[in-house]
């Protein structure tokens, strides 16, 4: 197991293709946090994120074991993308649009580990992030995607571009005017972090 820790992305589906199911159980293992943390902002329920983040590993399954994957060195994009279009898959069902909305039952911040040893420290973290929740809110769709895909899932452009199906120019002018747009929120809504 020490060994297909430290194996590639490509040479661990190579393993499970030719029927390693431990090399499978890496991937899953070392992809799991983030493949989840995205799919859970775009759906905005803790339920049904878990049962799409299955959907994702039974799709890759199927694609591997049909050896129809080819996306040589790329497979977090690939994994991502085809959560994300699941999630769009599932608003499409149900007739409406994906958002990145926090609501009561979904809040993004619990995604990043916070440690705050002192209680001023967690009070003033809380308010930060309660404006920020706020500013997120008011932006338009778009740019709240590549935001919160950059900030909190940490993804770089180039897989914000793939996962959200738009061109490289188009995820960095999203998240320019994203972050102008906060600003101004800011400053007109008077929201202090």
């Amino acid at each position: 197991m020490k060994t297909l820790n430290s194996a590639t992305d490509n040479q661990l589906v190579h393993l499970f293709q030719e029927g390693n199911n431990k090399a499978l159980e890496v991937l899953i293992e070392r992809y799991k946090d983030k493949i989840f943390t995205s799919i859970h902002l775009l759906v905005k329920d803790r339920y049904l994120a878990e049962d799409l983040f299955q959907d994702v590993f039974i799709k890759i399954i199927d694609t591997l074991r049909s050896k129809r994957y080819n996306e040589e060195g790329k497979f977090l994009p690939w994994a991502m993308r085809i959560g994300h279009n699941l999630c769009v898959d599932h608003f499409r069902k149900i007739n409406r649009t994906p958002t990145i909305t926090t609501g009561d039952d979904c809040d993004i911040f619990d995604m990043i580990n916070i440690v705050e040893d002192n209680a001023d420290k967690k009070i003033t973290q809380s308010q930060s992030h309660e404006g920020v929740r706020q500013i997120l809110n008011m932006l338009p769709e778009d740019q709240r995607e590549v935001i919160v895909l950059r900030h909190y899932a940490d993804f770089s452009f180039k897989q914000i571009s793939e996962i959200t199906n738009c061109t490289l120019n188009t995820a960095l002018g999203r998240m320019r005017y994203g972050l102008l747009n906060m600003r101004k929120i800011m400053t007109e809504k008077q929201i202090a972090l």
